[in-house]
């Protein structure tokens, strides 16, 4: 068997182009480029965009942008959404609590149990991660076209269902 041989399981490109690595660099531009238009947003409360134009946001604080409920969430839940570990969620929400994004009030149902909320400043955050997510969409659409993009939504919500 040669090196470059179709049966060598190492040969060829197949592990550098496979859909889950095209994915995950898909994914991973989008998600710089979301944090990139945050942190030259205007809106966006100056502590934060700098905090995002310095890479201390990362993709793993979206998570909470992503997932937490207008209306509050628990710990557990946002967990559970971001496919987290409750103590991970737990230091994403610490350092989101630090940067003045969200708090953490006495849930109304359960006295022993906390509810994460947005602040003022969160709600601003949220606003321009709606407002970035829509412009990265739009880019991604210019890039490959209207058609490829609908295809591209189209198949991945079919794949992740």
């Amino acid at each position: 068997m040669t090196p470059n041989s179709p049966r060598n399981p190492a040969a060829g490109s197949w592990r550098q182009t496979h859909l889950g690595r095209l994915l995950g660099h898909a994914m991973r531009r989008f998600d710089t480029r979301v944090l990139h238009l945050m942190a030259h947003d205007a809106e966006v409360p100056l502590a934060l965009s700098n905090l995002a134009a310095r890479g201390q946001v990362s993709a793993a604080h979206i998570h909470i942008t992503r997932h937490l409920a207008l209306e509050g969430s628990r710990l557990t839940e946002l967990a559970e959404l971001a496919g987290m570990s409750k103590q991970a969620m737990g230091k994403l929400v610490d350092q989101c609590e630090a940067w003045g994004l969200v708090r953490r009030e006495p849930d109304a149902l359960d006295a022993r149990a906390k509810r994460v909320h947005f602040t003022p400043a969160g709600l601003a955050w949220l606003q321009a991660f709606q407002q970035a997510v829509a412009q990265a969409e739009a880019e991604l659409k210019q890039t490959v076209g209207e058609e490829v993009a609908a295809v591209i939504a189209l198949g991945l919500e079919a794949y992740a269902s």
